[in-house]
């Protein structure tokens, strides 16, 4: 692992994992020792970088960020292909684990604390599910289930889950830049996350661990920020997601634009998060 130091507050660190990939884990530190620390990971398609307003606008407030990268997205040196394809399971086996280990070195006296934005949610609800005893708490923003009957236009939503993966392998990955979703994403990932969109359940192939039943068994508490004009992350679709922890204590919290000052959608407050980094720091602080 290697440090690349760009202010006195903000650092990106090199983590190198074991197929000889890397990626850089943005870290974020408050002016004062953390006494709380935020592994976040981002939505679909997104780089780690596309979230630094968010991890300053929470250093502010006293909370350490570590922004993950996604495997095959911005810093990784991974990029999906015919020659070059992962799963969920690589995410949550070897990519979680690796990055949280970089990150707690940083802050190991903090409390740690697991969050995500759309499928970083989910991902990091199953990890909270596989790793039950690791954290305080997990947080949800513009996040929940990708069930297609939990979505306004439910039709076109269960043929995109159909026509994805088959996508994927006529090209060698979904070309998500071409099509205007997510990133080039690699094959597996896409039939894990289109399983789990057709059938409302949650699985990774080569995973033996019956993740439903990991996630019924979280008991941390969780805060859901839900942005009130989002048609990526309708209200039925988080409390689907919401639903498959029935033992963890949750607080649903749905923001509109003038709460925040930008448009309530699925990206807009990325941007503009000093309402989203307000209420995860009060929860956070809270518990």
């Amino acid at each position: 692992m290697g440090i690349t130091e760009s202010n006195a507050s903000t650092f990106s660190q090199t983590v190198s994992l074991g197929d000889g990939s890397t990626f850089d884990l943005i870290m974020v530190l408050p002016s004062s020792q953390p006494r709380e620390l935020i592994y976040w990971v981002p939505a679909m398609g997104i780089a780690a970088r596309h979230y630094l307003p968010l991890a300053e606008s929470l250093a502010g407030e006293g909370v350490a960020v570590a922004i993950h990268e996604w495997r095959g997205i911005g810093s990784s040196s991974l990029r999906a292909d015919r020659h070059h394809d992962w799963r969920y399971r690589d995410l949550l086996e070897v990519d979680f684990p690796a990055g949280l280990e970089a990150a707690r070195a940083h802050a190991p006296q903090a409390r740690l604390w697991f969050g995500g934005h759309s499928l970083g949610g989910q991902l990091a609800s199953l990890y909270a599910g596989l790793h039950r005893h690791a954290f305080h708490g997990v947080a949800l923003v513009a996040s929940g289930a990708p069930y297609w009957r939990q979505f306004r236009f439910a039709g076109l939503v269960r043929f995109a889950y159909i026509a994805a993966p088959w996508l994927a392998k006529l090209v060698g990955h979904l070309p998500g830049r071409r099509i205007g979703f997510g990133g080039n994403e690699a094959r597996g990932v896409i039939d894990d996350w289109a399983r789990s969109g057709r059938t409302g359940r949650y699985a990774a192939s080569g995973l033996a661990v019956d993740l439903e039943m990991a996630m019924h068994d979280v008991r941390v508490p969780i805060l859901a920020l839900r942005m009130r004009d989002d048609w990526l992350g309708p209200a039925a679709s988080l409390h689907w997601l919401l639903g498959k922890m029935p033992m963890a204590p949750y607080e649903m919290v749905e923001l509109d634009a003038a709460q925040l000052g930008t448009r309530a959608d699925h990206f807009s407050w990325m941007k503009s998060p000093v309402a989203v980094s307000a209420r995860l720091a009060q929860w956070i602080h809270r518990h």
